[in-house]
């Protein structure tokens, strides 16, 4: 890592969310959060409930960036799960949000991230147990698994919340 090559950097760019992993403290909330601006974006310009396949393949784009960059991550810093990769955070996020491409994506990004993150901490069953798989699969399956506990929240948020 003293000089990384022009490849390894463009990787670190990648894995690190356009440097957002190498932020100091809390680095999945820093990815996740780059993944909300991404989400605002999207609704604001392209809008999801007109393009409900976008979301889905946002959350499959980046899934598929972790299988792909996750053992070279590991291999460049030189541990499992390295701390900088926020990828699975972004593709956690994508996959919440994911199921509710025609509700007020404010309210969705929102709840979403909240969830996301509580439950990318706890890691309920089976998260703990799935990020023990090798490479690219263990650093991304928590962060689904999670990312399917935020939805089923948010789903049930709102329908405890939402006006009669």
């Amino acid at each position: 890592m003293s000089n990384p090559s022009r490849s390894d950097r463009a990787s670190e760019w990648v894995v690190t969310f356009l440097g957002l992993g190498k932020l100091p403290l809390a680095r999945g909330t820093w990815g996740t959060l780059g993944a909300v601006a991404v989400h605002a974006l999207v609704a604001r310009q392209i809008g999801t409930a007109d393009h409900p396949w976008v979301l889905p393949v946002l959350a499959g784009t980046f899934a598929l960036a972790n299988l792909a960059y996750g053992p070279w991550a590991e291999a460049y810093y030189g541990r499992k799960d390295p701390h900088p990769f926020v990828l699975d955070e972004v593709a956690g996020y994508f996959l919440v949000v994911s199921f509710f491409p025609a509700w007020p994506q404010l309210h969705v990004g929102l709840l979403g991230f909240f969830f996301f993150r509580v439950f990318d901490v706890v890691k309920p069953f089976p998260a703990r147990r799935a990020e023990k798989l090798p490479g690219g699969a263990g650093i991304l399956l928590d962060d689904l698994i999670a990312g399917l506990y935020a939805a089923l929240f948010v789903w049930l948020a709102v329908l405890a919340f939402a006006p009669r």
